[in-house]
């Protein structure tokens, strides 16, 4: 069975430089990111959001979101699906040259906004920054990312010292693998499969 992660990304307090997807976010204390609007589309003010969010439901017309790290509240006039993003378009944003305005900037919602999840799922801001040991109390490294990879998610963990030769180590989010989550203790305990070090 997979450990679920939710794709709200990133909060921070302070504000903390996070990577999604190999993309670098700057994420305002008391925020969590639920987008990245990476484009526009025609000339009448639509732009091209990404989603970051296990909830798109948030993106209806008349919901607030917050634009850049500026915090500018921005409330969704129009929003429809285009392949695997969404097309929106906030309210005041007219025309092509508003929506170029807008190109790369986050999409955030108050962390107290936040829905609330199951036990045993976790956000991926939760999970990232985690300290790793084995449960022989081996330490592992550091949480710094969480895939996607479509059957389970994989944490991507920074090494402690010499451990797997220096090199990134790569965890299935598995039951069988990760044993305990201790958000409190900011701590991970996790069994490593064979053949998942170098040599």
């Amino acid at each position: 069975m997979t450990k679920q992660t939710k794709r709200t990304s990133q909060r921070a307090a302070p504000a903390q430089v996070y990577y999604m997807r190999n993309q670098p976010v700057m994420v305002p204390a008391g925020c969590i990111a639920v987008g990245h609007i990476i484009g526009v589309h025609g000339l009448r003010g639509e732009v091209k959001v990404e989603l970051y969010t296990d909830f798109p439901e948030r993106f209806v017309p008349g919901a607030v979101l917050l634009v850049g790290e500026e915090l500018d509240e921005e409330t969704i006039e129009q929003v429809r699906e285009h392949k695997s993003n969404l097309l929106v378009k906030f309210a005041g944003c007219t025309n092509r040259t508003d929506a170029e305005a807008l190109r790369n900037r986050w999409l955030f919602v108050d962390e107290a906004d936040a829905a609330q999840l199951e036990e045993g799922v976790y956000w991926i801001h939760d999970i990232i920054g985690l300290e790793v040991f084995t449960e022989q109390g081996e330490a592992v490294g550091r949480i710094t990312d969480v895939l996607a990879t479509g059957s389970n998610d994989v944490y991507v963990v920074a090494p402690t010292g010499a451990f797997n030769r220096g090199r990134e180590v790569l965890l299935p989010a598995l039951d069988d693998v990760i044993l305990t989550v201790a958000l409190e203790q900011g701590r991970m305990v996790v069994r490593l499969p064979d053949g998942l070090l170098d040599e």
